[in-house]
Parts: structure tokens; sequence; C-alpha cells
């Protein structure tokens, strides 16, 4: 059996470092110490057969001992007679523990941050608390966050852009880079009627705290030569804010929504039709167009994990969407144009069909080798004018 080295001793407190139960304790956690250390020594059996390395092994412990104490137990042996052999190994303070792994500095920055937080913003001790190591991570940024905190104190639910924030040192990057730590830290601390609880997450952020949002946006391409929104001869390319694009009425049948800006912009005419480019994860910008629940769709998107998973969330908006060259025939005939998909989706999708959800099944288990995905610019445009006759869209 292999003996705890001063190593292992080492790597147990680098766990509770990891665990952030070290830097806790300095902000109002419970102390872990004094902490006793797992330790794996020698039975009698080896004291005899293997003494050289048992004695080894209590030198190589006793020289690293300082951080740590060893408590000594007696062991008498027939033929070795009396030997003191660890028994226990201890951590007394926090101190010892940050001076075994080399953490004394990152914890004296630690010590000064919840010290300047009990200072200005002491309702963000808890938060210290909870996560440390996250917000030793950012220990540079922080009297600029604790400003940003401050501010909205001072101005709940302002209907200004992040842009406008006036405070020395404080940019938009710096806002926007550190949203879902602000998020956080401004639930702590703003009364509950200066959140807006509908809306969560990175998206949600600014309707939740009351900033202005940039606008969302739908860019379309009217398919049929003979609707036009606007009154010159061009190609009807046209960017609309969310608002407007909800209150068109226009006189379609089928919407087309795809993924690639070459594909939008050369998708071919289709009587009684348009086309959207979308916009990946994500369909806020259309969810408010009721119009659209009366038109056909058809989406058109990469043939990988993350093209059904899209898919799969559009139909949490739009339950008739239908796909099209997303499917086995598609992606095998393009064999030698398939990419690698970096991160595969792995989670089921509920709003597959069986067609759909069999080839996305096929595509996260690598039915056809390592990370398969066939990006949809790489398809051939005669497939898209295939489906479109066949279909008989025009």
């Amino acid at each position: 059996m292999k003996w705890t080295s001063p190593t292992e001793l080492k790597a147990q407190v680098q766990k509770l470092w990891d665990r952030g139960l070290l830097l806790a304790s300095l902000s109002g956690g419970e102390s872990v110490f004094p902490r006793r250390l797992t330790l794996k020594g020698p039975d009698s059996r080896a004291l005899s057969e293997r003494f050289p390395a048992v004695r080894d092994w209590i030198a190589q412990l006793s020289a690293a001992a300082g951080p740590y104490r060893i408590q000594w137990r007696s062991v008498n042996h027939r033929v070795l007679g009396a030997n003191q052999i660890p028994a226990e190994i201890w951590v007394d303070t926090l101190a010892d523990a940050l001076g075994l792994i080399g953490k004394r500095k990152a914890s004296e920055q630690f010590a000064a941050m919840v010290e300047l937080t009990r200072e200005r913003q002491p309702e963000l001790i808890p938060w210290l608390a909870k996560r440390p190591l996250r917000a030793l991570e950012l220990a540079d940024d922080w009297p600029r966050l604790l400003a940003i905190v401050a501010w909205l104190r001072r101005h709940p639910r302002s209907a200004i852009y992040l842009r406008q924030i006036d405070l020395p040192g404080v940019h938009t990057k710096l806002i926007e880079g550190h949203r879902g730590v602000l998020a956080e830290l401004f639930d702590l601390v703003l009364p509950a009627e200066a959140i807006d609880a509908t809306h969560t997450g990175i998206g949600g952020f600014c309707r939740r705290y009351g900033f202005l949002d940039k606008p969302l946006r739908v860019r379309l391409r009217v398919l049929d030569p003979h609707i036009r929104l606007l009154p010159m001869e061009s190609h009807q390319d046209i960017t609309l804010r969310q608002d407007a694009f909800s209150s068109l009425h226009l006189p379609v049948s089928k919407v087309f929504i795809t993924e690639n800006e070459i594909n939008f912009l050369a998708f071919p005419a289709v009587p009684d039709a348009l086309v959207i480019f979308g916009a990946g994860y994500g369909f806020d910008n259309l969810a408010a167009a009721s119009w659209l629940q009366q038109k056909k769709i058809y989406y058109w998107g990469d043939i990988d994990t993350h093209g059904f998973a899209i898919l799969n969330q559009l139909r949490g908006f739009f339950p008739h969407a239908v796909s099209f060259l997303m499917d086995g025939r598609t992606l095998l005939h393009h064999q030698s144009l398939w990419g690698v998909e970096a991160q595969p989706e792995t989670a089921d999708l509920s709003r597959l069909n069986p067609e759909e959800n069999a080839l996305f099944d096929q595509l996260r288990r690598n039915h056809w080798g390592d990370r398969v995905r066939l990006e949809q610019e790489r398809i051939g445009f005669d497939f898209l004018l295939d489906f479109l006759k066949g279909q008989q869209l025009f």
C-alpha cells in the first residue's frame, strides 16, 4: 500500500482552497482549522519487512513539517524495539495552510477585498463568502464593480443605456463583460421593486435592472418581386427594429429562415414568400411577431448538433416550423465537405420530429466519425432549387 507523502498532504489542503473553504473563513465563514489530514502509513508487518523504507518515509514527513504538525505514536516491535511512528497529521491554523500551498499573497488580496466591501457595500459580504475564488479572479476590477453597485443603488431603473453611466474609470465593456457577476450583486442590494424578475440571464440584464436595451432587429428579403416594402427598384434587403417587424402585414404565406448570410442574399425568387437572416440561438426578435404564427415557416440550419438545437429552440416559439436540407441524404451527399464541430450539443431535444431526432442522435453519437458537421453554406445550390421545386414553391 502507498503511504501518504508530503506532496499528497499538500494536495489535501489544495483541495480545501479549490473548494473556497480557506478564503471563505476570511469573510465570516466558518473556520476549518485545526484540521486533521488523511494519513496512510505502514503497519507492523511493513515495519519489520521494509524498515529502511519506513525510515525514509518518516524522514520525508519530518523534513516537510512546519506548516503541518505530526502527532506521533510509539510502536513496540519484538525485533526492532520501540519506535516513533507518525499517527496523525494536523494543520492548526489558516496561516499554516496558506503557507503550505503558497497562497498567502492571494489570501491577503482577498482579505483586502473583504475589507473594502465591508466599508462600501457590506451586503455583498455573503457573496464573497459564497464565491471567494470567483471574487479573487475579479480583484483588479472589484473597486469599479463596487462603484457600479453603488451607482445603481442611487439610480434604480434609470432608463438609460449602459453607455451613459458616468463613473470615472468605468466603461461599457467592463459592465457588459461582467453582467453575470453584476446581476448576482445587484440582486443582493436592490429592493424588489427595482428588479424586473421576469427577465433573466445575460440577454435579460438590461431589462431586469431598468436599463435601455439595444433594439432587437430583423433582417429580411422579400422574395416575391410583386411585393415591395420599399418603392424603389431594389433587392428589398431590409433591416427593421423588432417592433416595426412585429407590426408588419405582409401578403405572404411562406417564411424561410436561414443562418448563413450568403444563402440569405442568394435565396431565389419565390412567390408569396420572404426570407429572414437568422441569428443562431435566440429568437426574441421574432417571438413578438404574432402574424408569423399564420405563415408556413421553413428553417435551414447547419447539419450538426447545434443546428438541430437551434431548430428545437425555434419550435418553442413556432411549433409548426419545418426544417429543410437538414436530412441524411443531404449530409451524405456532401461527405467531402464535412467539418468538425467544436463542442457538440449532447442534451435531448424534445421538439424534433422522428427523422430529425434520428439524425441528431447519429451526430451526437459520432455515427459517421468524430463530431461530424456540414455547414449550410457548403450545400450545393442545386439542392435548394430541387427542394423548392419538389415542394412546388416556385
